[in-house]
């Protein structure tokens, strides 16, 4: 049997609110409204919490968890931290540099689901060379393997 990942569904409260908030803030587009299923591109799906506990036998739907994200990733991040000041969102944290040097920064939808935006890891890449590292310097700081670096920087 061979099985193909297709997306991630999760639960809204108010469908519009949900699709404002992905088209405004992550510039995501709708190709598919079915009313009370909406699918966003890249395999993002929005489904009513009231269909959804219907689908999943009437079980108790916990939108508040912090047990996973939604994960994006910009080649603009200072450019996205701008657009993000003009929303009002619930911050897990505000922007940070992770330890391998990726910026990044944590917040709620409306639902309470995780949404990570991080710099593009590319970006990361071409920021440290920039910087004067070498490739090997890159790889320790970024802890991947040289071979990473070089593949992802087009470098033979």
């Amino acid at each position: 049997c061979v099985m193909q990942y297709k997306g991630t569904l999760i639960a809204v409260s108010d469908m519009e609110e949900s699709k404002k908030f992905y088209q405004d803030l992550l510039g995501m587009q709708v190709v598919g409204d079915f009313g009370a299923n909406v699918q966003l591109e890249n395999g993002l799906f929005l489904q009513t919490k009231d269909t959804w506990e219907n689908f999943i036998a009437n079980k108790e739907i916990k939108l508040e968890h912090n047990a996973g994200e939604l994960y994006f990733e910009t080649p603009d991040m200072d450019e996205f931290l701008k657009l993000l000041e003009m929303f009002q969102v619930e911050y897990v944290h505000e922007p940070k540099k992770q330890s391998w040097g990726q910026r990044a920064v944590r917040f709620y939808d409306p639902d309470h689901h995780i949404i990570e935006v991080a710099e593009d890891l590319v970006m990361v890449m071409k920021r440290f060379a920039d910087s004067g590292m070498t490739v090997e310097e890159i790889a320790v700081r970024m802890d991947v393997p040289v071979s990473y670096i070089k593949e992802h920087l087009g470098i033979i």
